[in-house]
């Protein structure tokens, strides 16, 4: 999927008619999102499901969520999300989530370009993002980055620590069974 070449405003991508497509706003510039394949939804589902377990009631995992993630024109879908309960509960019926989830989650596909990879993780870590993961399924392994510009790559075998269930962590094999 491409980009639109028109520029817009968070406020007119919002307000535009809906066509049945999945659009992100990126920098103000429209960019049609494809739906992801059954592989990709299947890792989607899995770290949902492993996520809900480990956290228990800390916040809401949710999958495809949308979010503002800086007060510009950018309007971002996370494969996989963590919003803390407090900053769940306050986001408007009628709104979307402002700053970036603490937790984002892209699971890698063969249209990701490493630029945009790049770029979302700097804007999600800029704006209130507490850890980035890029999960690579051809690779088997995790690479989760923080804030402070450090990256660790978990691969089989290891474990994943998970900052909103103290104690807790994920492993890495259980994404790809």
């Amino acid at each position: 999927m491409g980009t639109i070449a028109t520029r817009l405003s968070f406020e007119a991508f919002a307000n535009r008619p809906d066509n049945g497509r999945r659009y992100e706003l990126r920098h103000g510039e429209l960019a049609e999102v494809a739906p992801p394949m059954h592989g990709h939804r299947l890792i989607q589902r899995r770290l949902r499901r492993l996520l809900e377990s480990a956290g228990g009631s800390s916040g809401e995992i949710e999958i495809e969520m949308g979010s503002r993630p800086c007060a510009g024109d950018e309007f971002l879908i996370a494969d996989v999300a963590f919003v803390s309960r407090d900053r769940w509960d306050n986001i408007p019926l009628d709104g979307y989530l402002q700053g970036a989830p603490e937790l984002v989650i892209e699971v890698l596909s063969p249209s990701n370009l490493e630029s945009e990879m790049r770029n979302r993780r700097r804007v999600c870590l800029e704006n209130g993002c507490r850890e980035f993961w890029m999960v690579d399924s051809a690779q088997r392994e995790v690479k989760v980055s923080t804030p402070d510009g450090h990256s660790v790559t978990y691969r089989g075998g290891q474990h994943i620590p998970l900052f909103f269930a103290p104690g807790s962590n994920l492993a890495v094999d259980g994404i790809f069974e």
